[in-house]
């Protein structure tokens, strides 16, 4: 299904599920490169951006939570990019979506700020992608109260429920590394000149613009890196925390093993079905339980004296 906006001569054409119709019309109205429509057909691809006499082609990723989940996942934002058009096309990033809605209804109350988004093609892009920053910095910051519950909660919650949280949270922040690693590479080309773009540099000097998207996404990947080595330092203090209560548990354990063993010797000696001196004498049960309580003191006071020193 293809929508369209269109303000003077600037069209967005946003194409939520393409069909093989709407590729080829791609391919007859605007001839684009073959691979570029295979690369749309396909899913998975590395974020790139291939350059044309006429047009760009752009594969982006951004990160979405997935509905009533704490798992973050990455979707594709295909866009191609012309003078006097933007396309974006396939199952891409909701922001995306909303945004051509947002930008539909505004152009019919000729809101200001959309006129001038839809100057040009250039300006049309960058709202598009600063769109796409602002989710994902709420995104990046949603995983950082994240890593602040954890921090609280080390000491105070159940080990399984942290254990959970902790997992979880070093998942997405990874996930989030290996997708903004690299497209710093690709947003750098933006900033230093490498990808032109097509409004007069006299009219609008994009330069601050790519300027502004490349510093939101460095300060978001800068946050990410942050987080990994908060979340790892959190899940070493975990793993001590429980390994020294697994020792103070073996601790208990051993010292209550060891106050019986003398005392199970005793009994299993004198519950030997053999004579002994005094025998009959109900004195002598009464010496052999005082023995083993003063076994059990010494070897009290004993272990609480070497753990105390």
């Amino acid at each position: 299904m293809i929508e369209t906006i269109q303000y003077q001569s600037l069209k967005w054409l946003n194409i939520t599920n393409p069909s093989e119709d709407d590729y080829k019309f791609l391919l007859e109205e605007y001839e684009f490169h073959p691979l570029d429509i295979e690369d749309c057909r396909a899913t998975n691809q590395r974020p790139k951006i291939d350059e044309y006499d006429d047009y760009y082609f752009l594969i982006l990723h951004f990160p979405y939570f997935e509905k009533n989940s704490k798992n973050c996942r990455i979707r594709e934002v295909k866009i191609f990019w012309g003078k006097d058009y933007i396309i974006s096309i396939g199952k891409s990033h909701w922001v995306v979506d909303k945004l051509f809605d947002e930008m539909k209804e505004d152009l019919d109350e000729k809101d200001e700020d959309t006129l001038e988004a839809l100057s040009c093609s250039d300006l049309l892009l960058y709202n598009i992608l600063d769109r796409l920053m602002l989710e994902t910095y709420q995104l990046v910051l949603r995983i950082g109260s994240e890593v602040d519950l954890i921090n609280y909660d080390i000491f105070n919650k159940k080990a399984r429920n942290i254990i959970e949280l902790i997992s979880v949270t070093r998942r997405n922040i990874i996930m989030l590394n290996t997708t903004f690693k690299p497209q710093l590479r690709v947003l750098h080309m933006f900033e230093s000149g490498g990808i032109k773009g097509f409004v007069n540099s006299e009219e609008v000097d994009m330069e601050d613009y790519w300027g502004d998207i490349l510093d939101q996404y460095q300060k978001m990947f800068d946050l990410v890196e942050d987080y990994g080595e908060l979340i790892e330092g959190l899940s070493t203090t975990f793993d001590s925390l429980q390994t020294n209560k697994t020792n103070e548990i073996m601790k208990v354990l051993t010292i209550f093993s060891t106050v019986m063993l003398p005392l199970t010797v005793i009994t299993g000696l004198f519950g030997m079905n053999v004579d002994f001196p005094f025998i009959t004498n109900t004195t002598a049960f009464w010496a052999i339980v005082g023995v083993m309580v003063l076994i059990i003191a010494v070897m009290v006071f004993f272990f609480n004296f070497r753990i105390n020193r």
